[in-house]
Parts: structure tokens; sequence; C-alpha cells
């Protein structure tokens, strides 16, 4: 007899033994396999288990010691795919597979079954060679999973399945089917199997399989062909076995059949499972094996009535390739060729091994080899010294200027590929997931964000210099949720946010495995379906190599660019871009960080200053970034300045950064270790999948991941002796510091209802944005309350709105020359979306928005695309003496969504500029609800009468259709700017 102990530890962590029962009609036998299971022989004798590791492949006498796997059933060394039907076309979520020996008997549900939802695979077999055996059952809870009556799970009685099978055993040649199934199994390939979750061997020997796989590298890099390389592949032990059973790869090119052997060879050969023999490939001999793809064909054929329907073939079998593999193949590529500097596929699995490795994490610091550093080397960590913008307004101001003047050789990079999974970002139509650049935020996406304070800049230069510059803009997405074609499409939608295509190049950073932590096994949906996520910002330097992004730059006559991350949402405030890349351009720095107070005890990381002597008696200085995740590694101690602070020792890293582009072209193209900077393997968190029965798993893993500022470690100065202070200066790296909230506030993950803390939130953020600008009002003689702490704001919501449009600036300096004097009420709503706005003496308490079509300029089509024209039919506004009084924003309504403008007002006075019309509203209370809509061409103005006020419209003259009847003038006075109304 054999004994089934099911474990069934995702729900309740009871234990079932399963023993002989008769649950259905005579001669169904029925097994139930839950995903964790042990089965037991007639001793009571472990036989094997969904955790044992080895599988085997002892002789057997009969089926009794056939074993089951969560994706195969396995007898004699072959592995048969526990197979289900499309959806469609059965009425069960998991159909029965039975056999009688080597025989398969199939099963048609009645018209009247529902479909069902097992939490476990039903399995129906012969316990005995020839004849039937009824199983007997002591499962306490049976008639949840094999009911013998309804239940509200199981919505069909079991007298509704019925079997048909044939007694005789035929050979492999004469296998038939009453249901006249194809005889062509090879060309089906709609097989799901259950996913393998791989159980670490015991004592698996990290420096052997490191040792394996660094001789298996060194032979394929000195193969110099890809024949070559296939013999090297051929010869490994693993390549060997693996295909000796059977596996083919008869349609696959040499490329294809390379990366497979790859994948093998790394140990990773539990990803194909069965895959191989279905699509892309031949099928085995067996008869058995033969039969279930006979069975899976059939099943594809039914309908709900049991009868066959027609199905279009798949050309898979006769030399197509499945989906699944297709995929598979393109990720395998991918990791090759990105981690070609490593060795490809077997390189990547070196490093992650040796970043796995028990001996690598004892006492050794994975950051010190990607600094070339060793511990005995390794003398102090500093923190780092810079020029402070807040303190410091004249060498801000200075720094600012420089970076205004050197704006037409600077570019834009973007990392957008992150997943973003802490937002939960949802689309509210179709319910797909949505990358973190597409989350609304103030009005628009996160990513029109970012090209709103680009364009602000570039605004700037125009009213400075009086030149058009459009500044050329590298965006890395990924495949994740969809990110790539969500942002593709994003900037078709929005003409390419009339810069034209020309100025943007996007590049698609690849995927990459997620590992197990036990013992770096990749995880799996399903076989041929790897669990990947991205690899890490710091992909960017060596992809915009293999690109030719950094070529790209240059044919535009680009020297640096800036850096920044989509979810920050406040690193263009004032002078902090502007001055970060006014001193890496004026100074010839390779690197720079714009830096600030870091919180105590945020997960975050920090700036430091390197020192170090090497063994040949030099000094190392520079200044690198330590992610938090690494901290306890390094023996870093983040301590408060005081017993009373929350400001830690250490600045915080804030990914704002500053880069010479060849500087960061020679590191992309060193073809080494140093292209991917930073390699970690980040365990801190269990990585989340679904597999393809929709059933979530949480396991310890992560994958190989390289972070963007970690380049710092390749710009490193060396010095013959020993240096002091102010060898900080003469680095190629540097820093800036600023206020924390006009550096970094970022919206990465959704804040809880029960959550307290707004850190990281769009929550915390949007009151950063509120802030910054109640700071910059402040200072133009404006009152405005006083702004508490976040507490308030989860009771009640900010104290009031105040949204600017950054082309206002982006200087504070410059935006204080348009605001002067007046009020905001506690409770009251700001919006200005118009960069030619004069407001004086201005008393708000209410809601106000003005909003123009033509912020900045308006576009010409040019070769067929919509290119936007600073200064040329601007959109303005001037107040004067001006009340305005409404019921503004419900303040007490509970669905208020502030981050993202979802509020509901009560009354509102709204301003729509269209084209280059005008507004003006002078000496006049504006009560109530009022929307003034400007039509193209036209100055409004509104004055105070005996009825409250009265509208005039004029038509514009000809002469001030481009300029306007008023703009601003910008003219510098040393490094400040100055601004003069012109009133023609």
């Amino acid at each position: 007899m054999v004994g089934w102990r099911m474990l069934r530890k995702e729900s309740d962590d009871l234990v079932y033994e399963l023993r002989q029962q008769k649950l259905w009609e005579e001669g169904d036998n029925l097994m139930c396999v839950p995903r964790q299971w042990e089965l037991w022989d007639e001793d009571d004798s472990l036989m094997c288990s969904s955790r044992q590791r080895d599988h085997g492949t002892r002789e057997v006498t009969s089926y009794t010691d056939i074993r089951i796997y969560h994706n195969s059933i396995r007898h004699r060394g072959e592995a048969y795919p526990i197979i289900f039907g499309n959806l469609r076309s059965i009425s069960l979520a998991y159909p029965l597979i039975c056999f009688n020996c080597s025989l398969p008997l199939v099963f048609k549900p009645r018209p009247s079954t529902s479909a069902v939802y097992l939490s476990a695979l039903i399995i129906a077999m012969a316990v005995s060679t020839g004849k039937t055996t009824s199983f007997s059952s002591s499962f306490p809870y049976s008639s949840c999973l094999l009911p013998r009556a309804p239940s509200p799970f199981f919505h069909f009685q079991p007298k509704a399945l019925h079997f048909r099978y044939h007694l005789a055993t035929p050979s492999p040649q004469s296998l038939s089917f009453s249901s006249s199934a194809s005889s062509s199994y090879s060309r089906f390939c709609r097989v799901s199997t259950v996913p393998v979750e791989q159980a670490p061997a015991p004592g698996f020997d990290f420096e052997k399989e490191i040792d394996h796989l660094h001789a298996l590298r060194s032979r394929l890099r000195k193969a110099n062909t890809l024949r070559e390389k296939l013999r090297v592949l051929d010869a490994d032990h693993r390549v060997r076995d693996f295909f000796r059973s059977g596996r083919d790869l008869f349609s696959l090119d040499l490329k294809d059949e390379f990366l497979i052997k790859c994948l093998v060879a790394a140990g990773q050969g539990h990803v194909l499972g069965s895959g191989l023999h279905r699509g892309g490939g031949g099928v085995g001999h067996h008869s058995l094996k033969q039969a279930f793809y006979i069975l899976a064909d059939m099943i594809e054929k039914w309908n709900l009535d049991g009868v066959r329907i027609e199905v279009e073939d798949e050309d898979v079998g006769g030399g197509g390739m499945s989906e699944p593999l297709e995929k598979l193949l393109k990720t395998l590529n991918d990791v090759e060729e990105f981690y070609d500097c490593v060795g490809g596929i077997i390189g990547y699995q070196v490093v992650v091994l040796e970043l796995l490795s028990p001996l690598k994490s004892k006492g050794k610091s994975n950051w010190f080899s990607h600094m070339n550093l060793s511990l005995c080397e390794l003398q102090e960590f500093h923190v780092p010294s810079g020029a402070n913008l807040l303190e410091d307004a004249e060498y801000a101001s200075q720094a600012a200027f420089w970076g205004l003047e050197g704006l037409p050789e600077l570019g834009e990079i973007y990392p957008l590929g992150g997943a973003g999974d802490r937002l939960g970002l949802v689309d509210p139509v179709t319910g797909e997931c949505l990358p973190a650049a597409m989350l609304p935020y103030c009005g628009s996406t996160l990513l029109e964000g970012l090209l709103r304070d680009l364009q602000a800049r570039e605004f700037l230069h125009f009213k400075v210099f009086g030149k058009q510059c459009i500044t050329p803009v590298a965006m890395m997405t990924s495949s994740v949720k969809n990110n790539h074609d969500h942002i593709l499409a994003l900037c078709k939608k929005h003409g390419w946010f009339g810069r034209g295509q020309q100025k943007f190049r996007l590049f698609e950073q690849p995927m990459v495995p997620v590992v197990a932590t036990e013992d770096g096994q990749w995880l799996i949906n399903e076989p041929l379906s790897l669990v990947c996520k991205p690899g890490g910002h710091g992909a960017i330097w060596k992809l915009a190599y293999d690109k030719g992004i950094f070529q790209w730059f240059y044919s535009h006559g680009r020297k640096g660019a800036t850096v920044r991350q989509v979810s920050n949402v406040v690193a263009a405030t004032d002078v902090t871009l502007l001055a970060l890349a006014g001193v890496g351009l004026r100074h010839e720095k390779k690197l720079g960080f714009a830096s600030c107070q870091r919180n105590f005890g945020a997960t975050e990381g920090i700036n430091v200053l390197v020192e170090k002597q090497s063994e040949d008696g030099q000094w190392t200085y520079g200044l690198t970034c330590i992610e938090y995740t690494e901290f306890e590694k390094y023996d870093i101690k983040v301590v408060p300045i005081s017993l009373s602070s929350l400001q830690a020792e250490f600045p915080a890293n804030t990914n704002v950064l500053y880069v010479d582009l060849r500087a960061a072209e020679s590191i992309g193209a060193s073809k080494s270790r140093s292209s991917l900077p930073g390699l970690v393997l980040n365990m801190k968190k269990p990585v989340t999948y679904v597999d393809h029965l929709g059933i979530q798993h949480s396991v310890s893993g992560g994958r190989l991941e390289c972070t963007m500022q970690n380049i710092a470690d390749n710009f490193l100065n060396t010095y013959a002796s020993r240096c002091n202070e102010g060898i900080q200066s003469l680095l190629d790296t540097f820093i800036l510091y600023n206020e924390r909230r006009r550096v970094t506030s970022s919206a990465k993950r959704k804040r809880k209802m029960v959550d307290k803390s707004l850190h990281q939130t769009p929550d915390g953020s949007f009151l950063d944005v509120i802030r910054n600008a109640s700071d910059l009002l402040s200072q133009c003689n404006i009152k405005i309350p006083e702004i508490a702490d976040n507490s308030r704001y989860l009771h009640s919501g900010p104290p009031f709105i105040i949204l600017l449009h950054p082309a206002l600036g982006p200087l504070w300096e410059v935006t204080r020359q348009k605001f002067y004097g007046g009020s905001i009420s506690e409770g009251s709503e700001l919006q200005v979306e118009v960069a030619e706005f004069s407001w004086r003496n201005v008393q708000l308490n209410g809601s106000f928005l003005i909003v123009a079509e033509n912020v900045m300029g308006s576009t010409r089509n040019e070769h067929g695309e919509p290119i936007l024209h600073y200064g040329h039919r601007c959109g303005r506004c001037k107040l004067e003496n001006v009340k305005i009084l409404n019921r503004g924003v419900d303040w007490l309504c509970a669905k208020n969504v502030y981050w993202s403008l979802d509020i509901k007002r009560i009354e509102m006075l709204k301003v729509q500029l269209h084209g280059n019309a005008e507004f003006e509203a002078t000496n006049v209370v504006l009560e109530g609800n009022h929307v003034f809509d400007v039509p193209d061409g036209y100055r409004m103005h509104v004055v105070s009468s005996d009825a409250g006020f009265e509208v005039k419209l004029d038509l514009i003259k000809d002469e001030m259709m481009e300029r306007g009847s008023w703009f601003w003038e910008y003219k510098m006075n040393g490094s400040h700017i100055q601004l003069q109304k012109i009133e023609l």
C-alpha cells in the first residue's frame, strides 16, 4: 500500500493522510496531490516529496512508484507534464488526468458541470499494472476537495464524471482514441504545468559551483566561434546529462541552442521543464509521453458538450516556436549580451553565487569588490564637504548662472525602467498595472512633470539669452508593466512635448532573472517562464554605450548631462539642478552629487568621502555612495549629529547627478565588471510573484542589481602622500548641498490608511511641494498661514494648495519678482499655469485657477512635427489690487485626493487662456463662482463697477500678436537676473 501525506502549508499547516477509500464510481481511481506532499511506502518510510531535490531515476515495477512532482510525473527517468485543458473548452479548471498502465484514460464532463477552482491537482491513476484498485481515505476535509455531495465549492455531483478507455495496452504506433484526436501531437503546444518550487540542496557547495562555472566561463572565452563555444558546452556534464534523456533542439538555430545550453550549464535546467518537448523542438520517444500529448490535444478540442471542435493549428511542431520559448530565448539573449562583460549567462550566475556565498557575506563587503578595495586597504569614510547653496546665496546664483549659460552643452537622462511596485498603480479602466512614470501627480503624469521642469529651464535660457535651446533627452525604459510601451505612447500622445522625436532616445534595459536566496536557483512561474525584474538603474551606463546613446548626445553637441529619477518631484526646485550642472561644466568634473541632510533612520543611501592607502603607499580619494541595505555589511554606523537631532551625520544620496558624458562612456565601454557599478544582490525583501494558476508566492530571493551613482567608484583620484581636507576641491567628483525638500522628496510608495508616515509617499512629496511654494511666496511680502507637521495632513489634508508652474522661475529670484503683496488665507487654493504673470497686492480667500494653453510659447509645424517656440504667442495674466472670495475646496469631502488634484470644489474663480489670450483684473472684488474663458487673440479686462465688476473684451492689435501687450524682460546683473515689465 502507498500512503499520501498532504501538507497544505499555504493555508492552514494541517497534515492530511489519504488512505484507500472508494470516492467516486467503481474503477475511477483518484489521488489528490496538493502543492506540497510526501509519498510514503507501506513500511511508512519516505519515498519522495515535493521538497526532495534529487528526483532520482530508480527502476520501478509498478505505478505505485511513479513520482509526482509539481510540474510533471516522473517515471524511469522520464518527465511527463501534468496537462491542463483550455478553460474555454472544458468545465473544470483542473481536468483529471487518468491512465491505466501506459494508456491514458480520458474523461468527458457533462454539460451541466461548472468551472471549479481546486487548490490541489486531481490525478486519477491505476496503482497496479493491468487492473484498477480503489483508494480509501482518512482525509478529514475531503468534502471540500473531493465532495460526494454538492457544496459551495463544488457545484456538481461526482457521478457526473464519465471515463472511457481501452482495456488493451497498445503499442506506441497503434495508439488511437475514439474522440478522433489528431495524431500530430507534436503540433500541440497549449500545455500548462504547475511551477516547480526549487528547494535548496542540502549542503549546497557554493565554492565548488563557483569554481566549476569559473572554469567553464574561461573555456568559453577562449572559444572564438559559436560552434567552438557549443563544443565547450557539449562537453559539460550537465549539458551532456540533460540532453541525453531524449531532449532535443532540432528546430533551434545555433545561437538559440547556445543560449539554452548555457542555461543548462549554469545549473538552471529546471527552467526548461518539459518545455523543449513542445514548441521549438522535437518530442521524446516514450509511448506514455506521446499519450499525454495526444490527451492534451483532445482536451483542447472539446467543448462543454463533449463534442470535438475544430481548433486552429499553431505552427509549432512544424518548425515554428512557441511563444513561451521565444520569450525565454529573448530574455536569455538579453542577459548574454548585456552581461558579456562578466561572461554572459554563465558570468551572471557566477556573480550571483559570489554575492550569495556565505564565505563572501562573512566579514567581506561586496562593495569593496566593486570599488577594487580590500579590507586592509580601506582606511576611513569621511563626511564629504561641499558648497551649501542655501547658506551661500551668491555662490548659488553664480553656479546656477553657469548651468543656465551651459544649457546648450547639457543633456538630460531619466532612468525610468523601475517597476514601482510599492505604488500599486493600476489603470482604473483596464485594471492594468502601470509603471511609476505614469502616476497622475498634480494634474499630469510624473514623466510630464520632469519635462515641464526641463522646459522651464529652457524658457529661462531663452528669456535671458534670446536663443532657442532644446535639450536632448535619453530615457531608459524596461518591459516591466509594459513600461516602454506606456512611455512611448505618452510621448506620442503629447506630440513629443513640442520637442520633436529626434530629441528623444528611448532605450530598453534588459530584464534579469530573480534568484532564490538558498542556492541561486532562478525562480519560474512555470516552465519556460522566468520571474524577471529590471536589473537596477546602474545598467544605464553600459546600456547607453551599447545602444549608442553617448554618440547621439555628441551629435547634438553635448558634453555633460543631469540625471534624476522620475519619482523625485522637487529635484529641479530653485537652483538645485542648474547649480549642479554649472559646477560640473565649469570645473570639468566627472561626476557630481546633489545632496542634503539625511533624516535619521530613513531608508536611503549616504554619500561618503573614501580615503584609502594602497599596498604601494599611494593614497586614493573620491566621493561615492553606500546604499542603506549595505550598512551592516560595511559596519557603517549612521548616527544622529547630536542626541536631540533627527539629522544623520552622513548626507543623503538622492540620485540627483551631474555626469561628464566622456567619462561615463569610458566606464560603459570598459568591457569589464566596472561597467556594472555597485553590483549588489538585494535580499532584504521577499520576492512575490503569481504563477500561471493565479497563485501568489512569496519567497526569499532577489536579483542582481547595479546602481548608477556608484559609477563614482571609477573616478577616484590617487596621490603620492596623504592629503588634508582641502583635497576635495581637486577631486574629479564633487557634492553640493541644499535644503532637503529642495533636493529630494519622492512619490515611491502608496500610503496605507493606517500609515502615519508620509515618507516617500505622494502625500508627503505633495506637502513638500506646498511647503516650497509657501517659502517662496512668503519672501514676496505675501501673508501665508504656517504649515503644521505631517500629523495634521493625515487628519484634514493640507492647510492650503499652492501650485506654481516652474516656468514662473524656475529660479526663485525670478519668481519673486512676479509676485508681491497680498495674502493667501487658510483653506485657499492657488494654481498658476502661465509664465507671463504678474501678481500685485492680491488677496485670495477661496480657489483661484489660471490655465494657459501657451504657457511658454506656441508650436509651429516643422518637418511634420509640432515644435514649441519659446516666447512666441504666450498667454498672459496681470492682477493688481484684486480680492478673490469664494467657497473654494470642499475640505470635508472624504474622496479628495489632493496630490493628484482629484478634489471637489464648491466654488472657484477660473481663468482659461486660449492661444495668446490675455487676462487683466485691476481694483476689483471677484466674489463667488466665475469662469473667464478668453479666446485666442483677445484681451479681457475686468474692472470694478456699481454691479460689482464689468468685463471688457478687446482684440489684441496685430503688432502685439507675437509678444503681447506687455511682457517681462530678463537682464543679467552680474550673476543675478533682474526683471522689468515692458508695456507696449
